[in-house]
């Protein structure tokens, strides 16, 4: 069973995040999955809008932790490279999202956590369904954010709202993350699915240079800040996965009790 399901409709490729029993958690083969979707969606001249999903019940959870729960067996070193490795996997996925002359739709329901949360964010446009729930949550689990986060959510919603934000990480809803600007619409549960499609066939019948062109002056706002924040984001967080507030905070998450941090 693919981890991402892929599914061109004429002008418009939706990628799935396909594991809804882990709320589509991702591991190393699942971003391996969805970097090899996304190259595929920019690269095909017949596409003109990309809509990504998660199936079931839920967007993306973040990280797989049953992952992480393994990594922290490993001596602090090795934890740290093999992190390295992973988070490092993420770039040429969320660059493609980022730079791809072609809008990107999200549409979310459920949780979107962590890289889950990084993903709504690097799409162009988002909708959420009333019931999604956002947390950055890394915090929880004692790591930096990774996904492009750092540089994406202080440009949507200000550098003192994207530190409560990471700082604390706190659940927040729907509403909260439309009026903070990360998703543009919230709509229906039931209505979630049609109403991205349809948003999707709008898109695809628009002019599709002014779209490159428009998205390549938003993401040169941004400087080279996307790009090489992201190369320090996989430095920090292997790093702080090196450390034993990291083991603490997996063990804590997977023992489902508050975690006990020292550093």
């Amino acid at each position: 069973m693919p981890k991402v399901i892929v599914e061109p409709r004429g002008a418009i490729f939706e990628i799935r995040l396909n594991r809804p029993e882990l709320l589509n958690a991702v591991d190393r083969e699942t971003i391996a999955e969805l970097a090899a979707a996304a190259a595929d969606a920019a690269e095909d001249g017949d596409v003109r809008v990309v809509l990504l999903r998660g199936a079931g019940s839920h967007f993306c959870a973040g990280g797989d932790i049953t992952m992480f729960g393994e990594l922290v067996r490993l001596p602090p070193e090795e934890r740290r490279r093999e992190l390295y490795q992973t988070v490092d996997m993420l770039h040429p996925l969320l660059v493609r999202l980022r730079h791809m002359p072609k809008p990107v739709v999200a549409a979310v329901q459920g949780a979107a956590a962590g890289f889950g949360l990084s993903l709504v964010l690097a799409t162009d446009l988002a909708l959420a369904a009333a019931d999604a729930v956002f947390t950055c949550g890394y915090i929880h689990l004692g790591t930096s954010p990774d996904g492009g986060m750092t540089a994406l959510l202080p440009a949507i919603v200000g550098l003192k709202r994207a530190a409560e934000l990471m700082l604390l990480g706190d659940r927040f809803d729907a509403e909260r993350a439309l009026a903070l600007g990360i998703v543009n619409r919230i709509v229906p549960p039931d209505a979630l699915a049609a109403e991205a499609e349809a948003l999707a066939e709008r898109l695809a019948a628009g002019p599709g240079e002014a779209y490159a062109r428009t998205k390549a002056l938003l993401q040169a706002s941004l400087g080279d800040a996307f790009d090489a924040q992201l190369r320090r984001e996989t430095e920090n967080f292997a790093a702080c996965a090196a450390q034993d507030d990291f083991v603490e905070g997996v063990r804590a998450f997977l023992e489902k009790r508050p975690p006990t941090f020292k550093g």
